[in-house]
């Protein structure tokens, strides 16, 4: 995983929300199929605003509802017990900014998998980096050839790839990251 193997993240604050990205929606499996949890915006996924302008739609209670859903599917998984405590503050907590839970979630994940990069925020948009930078900004599905692990539902739905980290971690737990870089 390429971001794995970086000395340094740069999250862009700057940039403008691009719709049909991961920015404001996160994949898991659930005994059926997979389930899209969407975090709802102020209007819509039609937003022309830099992402640090990108407001949450909080009416709809959606932290309630993504929550719920992570118990409904994970809570027999091997490892979710251990990051529930924490991980559940973070859906406790009202966010303003699509940014601001961005910016929480990353960090959260970040306190679990330790990798060794820094990170570091923008403020200026930038169209382009150079050839040193590896801009995965305009990626809209990241699918990669991860070798398979254990997922709750497999022998129900079989292996779904392209789930958010979180399935990883309740699957895997602490060996997260051996698993990623090998």
């Amino acid at each position: 995983m390429q971001v794995l193997q970086a000395d340094k993240v740069i999250l862009d604050t700057a940039e403008h929300f691009d719709k049909m990205s991961y920015r404001n929606r996160y994949r898991i499996s659930g005994a059926n199929n997979s389930i899209l949890l969407t975090v709802p915006l102020v209007n819509g996924r039609n937003q022309h605003t830099p992402m640090a302008e990108v407001l949450i739609h909080n009416a709809e209670h959606w932290q309630v509802q993504h929550w719920r859903t992570l118990v409904s599917v994970y809570k027999r998984s091997p490892y979710f017990e251990h990051y529930e405590p924490e991980l559940k503050r973070l859906y406790e907590q009202e966010f303003t900014r699509l940014l601001d839970f961005n910016r929480a979630g990353m960090q959260w994940v970040l306190r679990q998998l330790k990798p060794g990069f820094t990170t570091e925020e923008t403020s200026v948009y930038l169209k382009e980096y150079g050839d040193e930078v590896t801009d995965l900004r305009a990626l809209k599905k990241y699918a990669p050839a991860f070798k398979k692990y254990y997922q709750v539902f497999e022998d129900r739905i079989g292996f779904v790839p392209d789930l958010s980290i979180l399935d990883l971690l309740f699957s895997e737990g602490p060996g997260v990251v051996d698993w990623l870089s090998s």
